[in-house]
């Protein structure tokens, strides 16, 4: 445990390597939709509905899905920017769900946020240094000289110069800038970070340099990743297991050479498929999904995703206990007849019935 006169050094996490350091279960988020002179409740936005996972210790769980699915609000449930409308947020063991602010911020040092534009994540007004070294200040950890000290040390670990603490975000790049927004998330040497979408405003090129230091830190301390993105194919690059988000649920979770390989769900399969490939002789087979995505509002009793394409086995599925099943070892997906192929579906029942 640091003291307040000691500046974090970046160290292995305490929970063993392939342990569940995070776990989420049946969590939801819906915000209130109010109408009326008197704005009274009439509906609600289901942005997260029902989510179970866990991330393990030292493993990189990537998190995919359309624009609007809510993998971003989820990632703002678990560090609890937003209170859950329900569920269970568990980290190291410990339930935050219920936790009240002054309790959680002692905790905030072991999990930090990555956010998606850094541009609007950092402070504009605060130097480069001042930057990385407010998590310290909020946590009154450290000294002047070793708060400067450990910022040098952030800014050699991500990439950048000792110069830069002296600028401004506003001078940087968009790929130093997310460099930046990592060191900050790094400064309380947290053993979790959750990385909402944080290379899809670069360009490919940076892409690539953010990861490959993403991966690096990983490897040299341990860390754990929820690394949230829309595109499969730099999700594959980087993550163990790979959980797939539609209309504020998880339909199919397994690890990512799986996913890859032997997809199991009609949703992953149409994300796979619509990744672009290097070679321009290559005959194109992607197919654009049909009909648009329901309203998180006034979501479908019965599949989502088989209400959007319009499948006829769309009737039997309202009421339906449409949950994750274990379908083979390690690889789960939503228990649903208009999502699976015939013969994957008969295994789903036959294991229901058991």
């Amino acid at each position: 445990m640091m003291t307040s006169t000691e500046s974090p050094i970046l160290t292995p996490p305490e929970v063993p390597a392939g342990t569940p350091i995070l776990e989420a279960k049946e969590l939801k988020m819906h915000f209130p939709v109010r109408g009326g002179v008197t704005l009274r409740q009439v509906g609600a936005v289901k942005a997260v509905d029902g989510v179970s996972f866990h991330v393990n210790s030292g493993e990189t769980l990537g998190l995919v899905g359309e624009s609007g699915c809510g993998k971003s609000t989820l990632g703002k449930c678990l560090v609890r920017l937003h209170q859950p409308t329900a569920g269970s947020v568990r980290f190291k063991g410990k339930e935050l769900s219920g936790m009240s602010q002054s309790a959680l911020r002692p905790l905030r040092c072991d999990f930090q946020m990555v956010f998606q534009d850094p541009a609007e994540s950092l402070n504009a007004r605060m130097s480069v240094g001042q930057i990385i070294a407010e998590p310290l200040l909020v946590q009154k950890i450290g000294t002047r000289e070793s708060r400067q000290k450990t910022v040098e040390e952030l800014l050699n670990c991500v990439g950048l110069p000792k110069g830069a603490a002296q600028k401004f975000s506003f001078e940087f790049s968009g790929g130093q800038r997310q460099r930046i927004g990592i060191a900050r998330a790094l400064a309380l040497n947290p053993d979790l970070l959750i990385l909402d979408e944080p290379v899809s405003a670069l360009d490919v090129s940076v892409q690539s340099q953010v990861l490959n230091l993403l991966m690096d830190l990983q490897n040299e301390f341990g860390l754990s990743y929820l690394f949230i993105a829309h595109d499969l194919a730099v999700v594959k690059h980087i993550s163990d297991r790979v959980a797939v988000m539609y209309l504020g649920k998880i339909v199919e979770l397994a690890d990512a050479d799986t996913i890859y390989t032997n997809p199991k769900h009609a949703y992953t399969k149409a994300l796979l498929s619509a990744i672009p490939h290097p070679d321009p002789l290559r005959e194109r087979t992607h197919k654009p999904l049909p009909g648009d995505v329901p309203s998180p509002i006034n979501p479908p009793e019965g599949s989502a995703f088989g209400n959007r394409i319009n499948h006829p086995n769309y009737e039997q599925t309202v009421g339906m206990d449409l949950s994750l099943v274990e379908i083979e070892p390690e690889h789960f997906v939503a228990a649903d007849p208009c999502c699976l192929e015939a013969e994957d579906w008969a295994k789903v029942q036959s294991m229901r019935a058991l």
